[in-house]
């Protein structure tokens, strides 16, 4: 599938984030292409996944646009998500159409900002489309400038070591900041992708009419203990 019609493909529509990590009740041999599977039959346009290995399993399954991203050291280091050009060409040779980046202002292991990985894909792999994964309006900016063609808040509020740098746990998206970024990337050819505590489908809708090209979505879907906690979370507070 040519470029124009990856993006064209997902506009306005349901990306699926199929992951599962060590340590978390669904985790499995092949959850995350049955997950796919699922997202498939249910109309998502395209699937968000973890590391080489799993892109190559849903993409042998699933006839979706992957957007493949490479969680390294999470926990342990500044730039963890996809943090080089090595980890970045794995994901292209194991399938994925879309290459995810960490580009947020922190600096890799060569002392380069994360925001060079989006520079250097499109050196040396020029056909692949690149999803920023950005915090701030800010970094959304830069993003656009280096040459990402999607950006996405889903780093909003994460600091080193990937722990969520929040004085209360939040339920719902941070709209203030999706309008800030759809703002920054206002008259360029960066499309924003609304990512981080869609839980319902009127939250997605309401995103799109601020002005997210597309939403992805995984808590609400694809980990159903994190939802099941959500609604532990407030009934707990009923109580309170």
């Amino acid at each position: 599938m040519r470029r124009e019609g990856i993006i064209e493909g997902l506009k306005e529509g349901l990306i699926v984030s199929c992951q599962a990590i060590p340590g978390e009740p669904h985790y499995m041999d092949g959850m995350t292409v049955k997950m796919a599977e699922c997202a498939e039959w249910a109309g998502a346009v395209g699937i968000r996944a973890n590391s080489p290995d799993d892109i190559k399993r849903i993409k042998e399954t699933v006839d979706l646009p992957i957007i493949g991203l490479w969680k390294i050291d999470r926990n342990i280091k500044d730039v963890y998500l996809t943090p080089d050009l090595t980890a970045a060409k794995e994901i292209w040779n194991a399938g994925a159409e879309i290459i995810a980046v960490q580009a947020t202002n922190h600096k890799r292991d060569d002392g380069k900002y994360s925001y060079e990985t989006i520079r250097e894909i499109k050196k040396e792999i020029p056909d692949a489309l690149i999803f920023a994964d950005i915090s701030t309006s800010e970094d959304a900016m830069i993003a656009s400038e280096y040459g990402a063609d999607f950006v996405a808040p889903t780093l909003q509020g994460y600091t080193k070591a990937g722990y969520f740098n929040k004085v209360s746990i939040q339920d719902s998206p941070d709209f203030i900041l999706l309008r800030d970024v759809v703002d920054a990337v206002k008259g360029t050819d960066t499309r924003v992708i609304m990512e981080g505590k869609v839980s319902t489908p009127e939250i997605a809708v309401q995103c799109l009419y601020l002005g997210a090209y597309a939403v992805v979505v995984g808590n609400a879907i694809t980990r159903p203990h994190i939802t099941a906690k959500r609604f532990a979370r407030m009934l707990k507070r009923y109580h309170e």
